[in-house]
């Protein structure tokens, strides 16, 4: 099934999952808000890339560096010279374009079909802020455009606080900032995002294996959390297209409505990073092996995945029409680790005080094991269909004859299937569904 973004851009406004920022005011272009159940999906998913990448794990620590850093880290990382993109301004209509944009073709204008009439011009993908009361006295920072610097810049003090051995890595999550040239397709390109990175430290002669394991490692969590295999593929980047720090890269690319395009790269970064930081410093950022007595700088290899771009990929992946009984049932067929809500709680008859009361109770209880949600607000059929369509795994029904067997009816999201459990029991049968 090829899904149409714009269903996807219309449930995720309808239902609260992203909205667009500053929307009374306008809007700002590219920028996005992520509503009650976007939070929690975007949540979910930072949390299985945590347990996945530091808990599940011995030799890798985590970090949460701050986003603004001296300058000098840009100049090190090669980012005050070599980070912009090369664009191209109409004279006519004043749009500009990245010069590869597939928009732009035949050298002609998207919007009015003029020719470019310049050469393309590179622009500082960084965007710039200022630290101190003053413009005028103030030290020229930057947001940063990515998270591996806050890493690097820490090597040290992670050798001296954890003692780790080769093989090791560091682990982030936070945001990031680009002034991309071209944005659009929803979330997918935007100027303020959030990243998911680790940086690998290995053995000079073992970067390549523990470059294919990162390979394999990444995409295989992808496919463990839902997304189908046959929209995810692997691009080796040609050499005359390597980041200048780069020996390889590969991108995850995944099968977007809009083409295929990157959700994550792997790279191995040889030692470009410690050595420029060690240079531009002049703190030795080398690792000692006390068993050959010798000092190096490891390599490094970085998986770098985006948050934005995973939960878009998640959101269409999971997404579905079916016909039930001639009727439209759409379904959002999340993994149950990245379900927003896990169980709702629903009373058949708002009639009768009994039933509300009782299925309100139920809810409070669950809520202390899991996201939970109550909801009164139409009939039965209607309160199942919003829940399948915002991704609920299960759906508690309290009726009449819950208030004389004191059992609810469970409603499994992807099968619809019904099963009748006793009160007491349910907690333990919930936790026991969903894994938890």
């Amino acid at each position: 099934m090829t899904v149409d973004i714009e269903k996807v851009v219309s449930l995720s406004k309808r239902r609260g999952f992203i909205f667009q920022s500053s929307e009374i005011y306008g809007g700002l272009a590219s920028s996005w808000d992520y509503g009650p159940l976007g939070v929690e999906l975007k949540k979910n998913i930072k949390d299985a890339w945590w347990k996945e990448m530091v808990y599940a794990r011995e030799e890798i620590f985590g970090l949460d560096a701050s986003i603004l850093m001296h300058p000098k880290v840009w100049e090190a990382s090669g980012h005050t010279q070599n980070f912009s993109d090369p664009y191209l301004i109409c004279t006519d209509c004043h749009k500009y374009y990245r010069q590869d944009s597939p928009e732009v073709k035949d050298n002609r204008c998207p919007l009015c079909g003029r020719n470019f009439s310049s050469q393309a011009t590179r622009a500082n993908l960084m965007l710039e802020t200022y630290l101190g009361p003053l413009k005028e006295t103030a030290l020229k920072v930057y947001l940063r455009p990515e998270t591996a610097q806050g890493i690097f810049v820490n090597f040290t003090n992670i050798l001296f606080t954890k003692h780790p051995k080769l093989p090791f890595g560091i682990a982030q999550i936070g945001k990031a900032f680009r002034n991309e040239i071209t944005t659009g397709n929803f979330t997918f390109r935007s100027r303020e995002f959030e990243q998911m990175e680790l940086e690998y430290f290995v053995l000079p002669e073992e970067d390549e294996q523990y470059y294919e394991y990162w390979i394999s490692q990444r995409l295989n969590w992808y496919i463990n959390l839902g997304i189908k295999k046959e929209n995810l593929r692997l691009r080796k980047h040609s050499q005359d297209e390597l980041a200048h720090y780069a020996k390889a890269c590969t991108d995850i690319e995944y099968n977007f409505p809009f083409g295929w395009m990157e959700l994550e790269g792997i790279a191995n970064r040889k030692d470009f990073d410690l050595r420029q930081h060690s240079q531009f410093s002049g703190i030795d950022l080398t690792y000692f092996d006390d068993q050959k007595r010798i000092r190096f700088y490891p390599y490094i290899i970085e998986p770098s995945g985006g948050v934005d771009r995973s939960l878009l990929a998640f959101l269409i992946d999971a997404y579905r029409e079916e016909k039930v009984r001639g009727e439209k049932r759409v379904v959002l067929g999340l993994d149950k680790r990245l379900a927003p809500i896990k169980v709702a709680v629903l009373p058949l008859l708002t009639n009768r005080p009994e039933i509300v009361e009782m299925a309100k109770k139920i809810s409070g209880e669950l809520k202390r094991s899991f996201v939970t949600t109550y909801d009164d607000t139409a009939g039965i059929g209607r309160l199942y269909r919003r829940q399948d369509e915002i991704g609920t795994v299960y759906c508690v029904t309290v009726d009449v004859q819950s208030l004389e067997d004191k059992k609810v009816t469970v409603r499994d999201r992807d099968t619809m299937l019904q099963e009748r459990i006793s009160v007491d029991k349910l907690k333990e049968y919930l936790a026991e569904k969903l894994g938890m």
